[in-house]
Formats: C-alpha cells, structure tokens, sequence
C-alpha cells in the first residue's frame, strides 16, 4: 500500500510482533500480564520509596525515577501494541505515530541517563563515603535528574520534529509494533542520509557516553575493593552494587546486541525480538531486582504489609 496523496498527512499501518494468527491472542494474553506486572511493581517501587523515609536516600531517589521512566516507556509502547493482536489492521494516525516516537525516545535516553547517574551515586557512596552526603546532596540530586530529562526531552523533540517535517513516500507500513526512527527511515525520500548520520551521531553518543560513566565509576569501585582488607566490606559492596549490575547488563546488553550485530545479520525481526525486551520485559524486572535482593525494600514492604493488616483488624 503506498501514499499516494502527501498533502495530507498519512496513517502508518504497524505490523506488530507477528504476523501469524494462531499467535495474536496467546500474545495478547502474555504481554498483557507483563505490562500489568510492569504497572503494579513501578507503581509500588515508587509509592514505596516515597512513603517510608529510610528510602529517602540518593541511592532510592534515582530508583524512584528509573521505576517512573520503566513505567512511561513500557505506557507509551505496550498498549497500543496490544490492540495490535485483536484488530485485523493496526493503524496509527500521523500526529499519533510522531508523539508515540517523541515518548519512546524521552524515555529510552532517560534511562541511560539515570543508569549512569545511579552509578556515579554508589561511586561517591563507595569511594568517598565520608564526603557522601555533601556530595550527593538534595540539590545535586535534583539538579542531575533535572539535566537527564531536559537532554532526553530536547531528543525528543528533535528526532520526531527532524523525521515528520520530511517527505513519506513509497509504502505506509511500518515493519515494527511501535513507531521508531529505524522502521521509519527507508520510508523517507528527503534528506535521507542527513537523517541517518544525526540520528546514529546522537546513539552514539548516548550509549557511548553513558557507558563510559559507568564503566569508569565501576573501575573505581573495583579498585576500592582492591584496596580492602576486610572480607565483609567487599561482600557488602557487592551486595550494594549487584542490583545496579544486574538491570546495567542486562539493559546494555541488549542494546549493544541490537545496534552492534553487523549489518548482514541485522534484521527487523531481531530488532523486534531486542525491543520487546528493553522496552516491555526489562521494565517488568527491574522493580524485582531491585527489590528482592536489597533488605531496605523488603522492610519497607513488610513495615507497610504490617500496617495495613493492623488497619485491617
């Protein structure tokens, strides 16, 4: 199907993750389980940090808005893909194909951004735990989320107002369950390669750059550890940092996986396979990491359990 009027916008036609039909509603069933997961645990992660005030550190600040971006991301894609399943030809208007775009890439760069931030936090905490406080104080804290969201919001903007001031041609469907810049670029027939190099320059540079915060603070970190002499101060920092560790490969993993493969292997299918896990699966799991291996979370949640059942009776 091809757009053949391009005076007025057109609808995109979003393929979804599979085109069998035995599969729709078994699918429909699984990834409308993970974003109710994903809703609950987000939803408590943050109520919870917020609520008891032995969370009102640092370290559950940044959990508290990683829990937030996990939950706007997997909202901005899952439900409409799940109306993807139960209709025969999934459309999504032009405006409403360039806003779900704008959120997806707010989100996903936010949290590259927090990732790196949470690591530079148990930087301070592990290396310089005297000057903690002073260094990782309210306004810093604030201030760090503040930039994140004002850098992953100027992207957000630009991408969806680079790509959807650009002429559409050929066909209108989009190989894809949500509306991304990859699917969308062999659509474009205007400034093309401009497109491309500015939207690999900024990938780049985000997942580079975030990285390489990372990588560097966990350097530091594991030099520390060198330096220790004592078994139990090496056990509790692995403890401290195995949560972060976990959702960092995880998430990083997949991401590398999917813009590093080389280009003879690179197919959307995949893409897709990658992007339901970092944009559905990887939200479901985080709240869990977080929460089933770390004491805090789990007094809090029996203090909170404690007191409803009190309420209760």
């Amino acid at each position: 199907m091809g757009l053949p009027n391009l005076t007025a916008p057109p609808d995109f036609i979003l393929m979804g993750v599979t085109r069998l039909p035995e599969l729709q509603h078994p699918l429909f069933g699984i990834f409308l389980f993970i974003y109710a997961v994903t809703v609950v645990s987000n939803l408590g992660m943050i109520i919870l940090t917020k609520l008891d005030s032995r969370l009102h550190t640092p370290m559950y600040f940044f959990i508290r808005h990683l829990a937030f971006i996990d939950l706007g991301n997997s909202t901005t894609i899952c439900p409409k893909m799940l109306v993807n399943f139960i209709v025969i030809q999934n459309t999504i208007s032009y405006y409403a194909c360039a806003t779900q775009m704008a959120f997806f890439i707010m989100f996903i760069v936010s949290e590259l951004s927090i990732l790196s931030a949470m690591a530079y936090d148990r930087y301070v905490a592990i290396c310089h735990p005297l000057l903690y406080n002073a260094i990782m104080s309210q306004r810093r804290c604030h201030v760090l989320v503040g930039i994140l969201y004002i850098y992953s919001t100027f992207q957000a903007l630009l991408f969806p107002i680079k790509y959807f001031t650009l002429t559409f041609c050929g066909s209108n469907i989009i190989s894809h369950f949500y509306c991304d810049v990859a699917p969308l670029s062999p659509m474009i027939c205007s400034h093309a390669q401009e497109t491309e190099l500015l939207t690999i320059l900024f990938s780049a540079f985000n997942l580079i750059s975030s990285l390489l915060v990372i990588l560097l603070s966990y350097v530091l970190i594991l030099l520390t550890i060198c330096r220790m002499n004592s078994a139990e101060g090496r056990k509790k920092i692995f403890s401290t940092c195995g949560s972060h560790l976990t959702v960092v490969v995880v998430f990083y993993g997949t991401l590398l996986f999917m813009y590093v493969q080389p280009k003879s292997t690179h197919t959307f299918e995949t893409d897709k396979l990658a992007s339901v896990f970092y944009t559905l699966v990887i939200p479901m799991l985080n709240p869990f990491i977080y929460s089933l291996r770390n004491r805090d979370v789990k007094n809090a949640l029996h203090k909170i359990f404690k007191h409803q059942c009190k309420l209760c009776v």
